[in-house]
Formats: C-alpha cells, sequence, structure tokens
C-alpha cells in the first residue's frame, strides 16, 4: 500500500472522527474509573505527526491487522486511549502485542475478550452491558483504564500494575514479556 492511500485512509478516519481477572477481585475503585473514562475522549494535535505516526506503527503490526482501515483504527483509538490516560503508547502496543497480537476477536480461555483481553463482567460492573468488546475503541478504552488503575494501585512501579492486569500479582513473567513487545513499538 503506498503511502497516499495511507494517508488518505488516515484523512478519512479523521473526519469521521482484561485481562485476567476474576469477580472474587472487584475493585470498586476500577469500576468508577470505567464508568468515568467512557464520559470523555482525540490525541493527535499535528495532522502531519500523526500521518507520519500512524504510518509508521501500520508497517510494524501489517502482519498482524491486513485490513488497511481497521489497522488504522486500532492505532489511532491505542494512541488516543494511551495518552488520555497518560500512559506510554509503545508499552500500550506491547501489551496488546502480548495478549491478543492485534485480534480484535480473541477470546482468552478464561473469557477474556478483545485486543487488550478485558472480562466481560465489567460491563455490567459499570452499568453498560450492551457494550462489545470486539469493538477497537471500546476494548481500549476499558483497557487503557484498567492498566492505569493498576498503576494508581501500584504507586508507579509498572512492573506490579502488568502483573495486576494479567493477574499474575507476584509474578514477573507477564511484565517480561510485555516489556519484550514494547521494543518493537518504540519510535
Amino acid at each position: 500500500m503506498n503511502i497516499l492511500k495511507i494517508f488518505t485512509l488516515v484523512g478519512l478516519l479523521f473526519a469521521n472522527s482484561v485481562w485476567a481477572n476474576s469477580a472474587e477481585q472487584f475493585d470498586p475503585a476500577l469500576r468508577d474509573a470505567l464508568k468515568r473514562s467512557f464520559a470523555t475522549a482525540d490525541s493527535f494535535e499535528d495532522r502531519y505527526v500523526a500521518e507520519v505516526w500512524l504510518v509508521d506503527m501500520g508497517g510494524r503490526i501489517r502482519n498482524y491487522v491486513k485490513d488497511d482501515l481497521e489497522r488504522v483504527e486500532i492505532l489511532r483509538y491505542a494512541h488516543a486511549e494511551a495518552q488520555r490516560h497518560e500512559l506510554p503508547i509503545d508499552l500500550v502496543l506491547g501489551l496488546i502485542h502480548t495478549e491478543s497480537l492485534f485480534n480484535r476477536f480473541a477470546i482468552s480461555g478464561a473469557g477474556a475478550q478483545g485486543l487488550m483481553q478485558v472480562m466481560p463482567f465489567w460491563k455490567n460492573e459499570i452499568g453498560r452491558p450492551n457494550d462489545n468488546l470486539t469493538n477497537i475503541k471500546t476494548n481500549l478504552r476499558y483497557g487503557c483504564t484498567i492498566l492505569k488503575h493498576y498503576l494508581k494501585v501500584a504507586k508507579g512501579d509498572w512492573t506490579e500494575a502488568l502483573a495486576r492486569y494479567n493477574g499474575s500479582y507476584g509474578k514477573t513473567w507477564y511484565p517480561e514479556r510485555v516489556y519484550k513487545n514494547q521494543t518493537r513499538y518504540r519510535e
């Protein structure tokens, strides 16, 4: 796909402008954070910077997401949610790579769904039972909100926050995997 076509796709999108946890580990503060996160949201102030970033990252995930529009949509919303929650975009992309390999229809053995592998019980907990966790924007909103919450709980300790996100608190294998994948998406 040539660069002009990608810029056109990006322009069209701008014009139209989880993890494995269980109900027993339910956190009311996280439920409230998820509710608040649906009350707001775009991240690129400069269109040129957006286009350059989207073309660069689009090339990096092309093997995982074949559809051009879907690839741009994933990247655009991932960037917006990462910025909105003050999370490093390369880490968010590394987490998505680790969780679903950019497959928005991924479902884990535990029932977690979508790009960031969000557990469906959260939909009822925040009063949004009709949300579709395979919807790119919805999944990224949930996932980034959950990750940010765990970062606060972990007092800024990324390794602990990632382990909590994955449900492997106290272990480092999962955060190490995310960090390894994060390097694929550094600018």
